[in-house]
């Protein structure tokens, strides 16, 4: 079985958090279905890097590599804490970074985290419609873990479960990510001095 590429995107504020808790118990349910290297980032350490791409055009070199790591990804999990009924600023930030088609048919998990259960809609009104707008495949089980849902365990290991078994089966039956470099010579060099 190929061993797939998983990132997993976390953007809690605080250390440790409750997102990337979440997102360490997602990637660990996924890796036990399928052979997956898993890269975790968590946007708070990337925030100010984030600012300046967003402000010069440019990635710094340490989210350049995050970048490249997301389009090379088979597969995506995606933590973000809500605020205000919504993903956060950050998260949001980040993905406006995104090239158009990166994320093409990509799948994804959703999951986010919040104080209360009545933020668990956020789930489906703010962020599986920024994913499909970015054309990717959100698997159709979201993740939401609310305070009270680390006191119930059986119940949130339940759906952590369920997802996971859902992206690992989107990953399996995709075709592996393949990135082209736009830049990369097609022709040898020797073939263009040539003429």
């Amino acid at each position: 079985m190929t061993t797939r590429d998983l990132v997993v995107i976390t953007s809690g504020l605080s250390t440790p958090s409750s997102s990337r808790l979440l997102a360490d118990r997602l990637a660990a349910a996924t890796a036990a279905k399928l052979p997956v290297d898993v890269t975790t980032v968590e946007l708070r350490d990337l925030a100010h890097q984030i600012t300046d791409h967003l402000l010069t055009g440019f990635p710094p070199a340490a989210l350049k590599d995050v970048l490249d790591a997301v389009a090379a990804a088979d597969g995506l999990i995606v933590v973000t804490p809500i605020f205000q009924a919504s993903y956060s600023g950050l998260f949001k930030s980040f993905a406006d970074l995104l090239e158009k088609g990166t994320l093409d048919g990509k799948p994804v998990l959703l999951a986010a985290t919040g104080g209360s259960a009545r933020h668990s809609l956020a789930l489906e009104h703010a962020l599986r419609p920024l994913f499909s707008h970015l054309r990717a495949a959100p698997t159709p089980t979201a993740v939401f873990a609310a305070t009270e849902d680390w006191g119930n365990d059986a119940t949130l290991r339940s759906r952590i479960d369920r997802a996971a078994r859902e992206l690992a089966g989107a990953m399996e039956r995709r075709e592996p990510a393949v990135v082209t470099d736009p830049f990369l010579l097609t022709t040898s060099f020797e073939d263009l001095l040539r003429g």
